[in-house]
């Protein structure tokens, strides 16, 4: 039988801690005073009642829905993968932002002409990809020429998406789509990605329409594209293609997915965030606060111990953490700030 399936990235019931598996979703996700839950099928794993179950989550993002499948066989717990060490799993997630740097590489060269960058925000995917144009561009920045490269970032209309492309069309330029998710859901902005990131030899694109826009900005009706298209985004979309609910956008969407490498960062748990942060912040991400190794220390227990209560679990958070601590000079009051900005509701 068919039914909906939702992962549970990291959840708990009656004190069993669920940790990405999946279910066959019996009720969507319901938020209330005592916090967010989600009604699945227990006798898909082993260890939970053959039952409905109600599993609390931290956030609504800590669930994904995975479409109308069949629904999931139990799977007995041995099954389950031991949790790797935490050395073992920084270690995958930095040579997960390696590749990163290495595909950014291969773009500003031509060898990549479209690549997509999935993980949550605040991770550092903009910092990483950005980071590498600017090493490439270092040369054009010195002696004032034009940059090989242009970050895009909020809406964008297709004429406005046409256009960006013309403009950024040489070969060894690099167009950068930064949470630009609005034209993943438009038909005609979809078809002119699809366009640009064409397999064959030639990348000719078309905007067949009358448009002062166009003629305003000396921009033909037809242009050959030879540069490469990176994607950042938060959404994940090799799951947004599974299931009926995108309609005709979904074929339109799998085009562009089969034309670009497509990079995951794997930062789906709440350990995993965390286990980042202590990466970066390990790397000197505060050494400019100066901080004690106490200082050090108090601020990023405020984090993990906060981590569910926080408005988001990323490196910018750390930034405003960090930010308030230094204002207070360490004072309590600082916590105090950081409950009331920082965070989803005052604790007590």
């Amino acid at each position: 039988m068919n039914t909906q399936t939702v992962r549970i990235f990291e959840g708990s019931y009656r004190g069993h801690t669920i940790e990405n598996l999946e279910f066959p979703m019996v009720k969507p996700l319901v938020s209330g005073a005592n916090g967010h839950f989600v009604t699945v099928d227990g006798s898909a794993h082993a260890g939970f009642p053959a039952k409905k179950i109600r599993v609390k989550v931290p956030t609504a993002e800590s669930i994904e829905l995975l479409g109308e499948t069949e629904a999931t066989a139990s799977v007995s717990v041995d099954t389950v993968k031991a949790e790797k060490t935490e050395e073992e799993r920084i270690a995958e997630i930095a040579d997960r932002f390696q590749i990163l740097e290495d595909m950014t590489d291969a773009a500003c060269e031509g060898v990549v002409r479209g690549m997509i960058v999935s993980g949550p925000p605040g991770v550092g995917k903009s910092f990483g990809v950005e980071s590498k144009l600017e090493e490439y561009a270092m040369l054009d920045k010195i002696g004032g020429m034009p940059l090989k490269y242009e970050v895009v970032k909020g809406a964008m209309t297709p004429i406005g998406l046409y256009c960006l492309l013309y403009n950024n069309s040489d070969k060894g330029k690099v167009l950068v789509l930064d949470d630009c998710d609005s034209v993943l859901f438009d038909e005609l902005s979809l078809n002119i990605l699809k366009g640009a990131l064409d397999s064959g030899k030639k990348r000719k694109i078309y905007w067949n329409a009358d448009s002062s826009k166009l003629r305003a900005e000396g921009i033909p009706g037809d242009f050959e594209f030879k540069g490469s298209i990176i994607f950042i985004t938060n959404l994940k979309f090799d799951k947004m293609t599974q299931g009926g609910r995108l309609g005709k956008i979904k074929d339109h969407l799998e085009a562009i997915i089969s034309r670009c490498h497509y990079l995951d960062l794997t930062l789906d748990t709440m350990r995993d965030k965390m286990l980042r942060i202590k990466q970066i912040v390990g790397a000197g991400m505060l050494d400019s606060y100066a901080f004690t190794p106490e200082q050090h220390a108090e601020v990023i227990q405020f984090i993990n111990d906060e981590k569910h209560n926080l408005r988001e679990v990323s490196l910018r958070m750390v930034l405003k953490v960090s930010d308030l601590y230094k204002m207070y000079k360490g004072e309590p009051r600082w916590k105090t700030i950081a409950y009331a900005t920082c965070c989803k509701r005052l604790v007590s």
